[in-house]
C-alpha cells in the first residue's frame, strides 16, 4: 500500500523547498560586506592592505590600536576621528572623517572585516554590541 501526499504535505513541501532555494541568496549579497565597505571606505586612506600611509596615516593591519581601544572603533568609524593618536608607538595627527551614512550593523561588518584581515585575531563584534557602544556618541540608527 503506497502512501499518497496530502495536499498539506505537498504544499509545505513546496514552500520548504523554496524556502532552501532563498535561504543562500540571502546571505550573498552580504557575504564579504565588510572587505567591500572596507575597499569603498577605508582603503585609499589607511591602503588596501591596511598598511597605513608613513607617517600620515596609520594602519590597521597589526595595530595595537584594535584592541586597545575596541569599544571606541564604531564611535571612531561613525564620527570620525581629529587630534593626536598613537599606533604601533607611532603618532599621528590627522582628520579621519566620519561614516554617518553607515548603518550599525554595516559598521559591525566593517570591524569584524579589519578585526580578522591581515593577520589580525581581534574579536569580533555582534550588532548589539556595536550599537550599544554606538550608543555613548549618540551614534546608533539601530540598524
Amino acid at each position: 500500500m503506497a502512501l499518497r501526499p496530502t495536499p498539506a504535505l505537498l504544499r509545505s513541501a513546496v514552500l520548504l523547498a523554496a524556502a532552501a532555494l532563498a535561504l543562500p541568496s540571502c546571505f550573498t549579497d552580504r557575504q564579504n560586506e565588510g572587505q567591500k565597505l572596507y575597499a569603498n571606505h577605508c582603503a585609499s586612506c589607511h591602503g588596501d592592505q591596511g598598511q597605513g600611509l608613513r607617517r600620515l596615516i596609520p594602519p590597521v593591519a597589526g595595530a595595537d590600536y584594535l584592541t586597545k581601544y575596541r569599544a571606541d572603533l564604531p564611535c571612531l568609524i561613525r564620527r570620525g576621528q581629529q587630534g593626536p593618536i598613537v599606533v604601533n608607538g607611532v603618532h599621528y595627527n590627522q582628520v579621519m572623517p566620519g561614516h554617518e551614512d553607515l548603518t550599525d550593523s554595516q559598521i559591525t561588518n566593517l570591524l569584524n572585516y579589519v578585526q580578522s584581515a591581515w593577520g589580525n585575531k581581534g574579536e569580533k563584534y555582534t550588532i548589539r554590541e556595536v550599537s550599544e557602544l554606538l550608543d555613548r556618541c549618540q551614534g546608533s540608527d539601530g540598524q
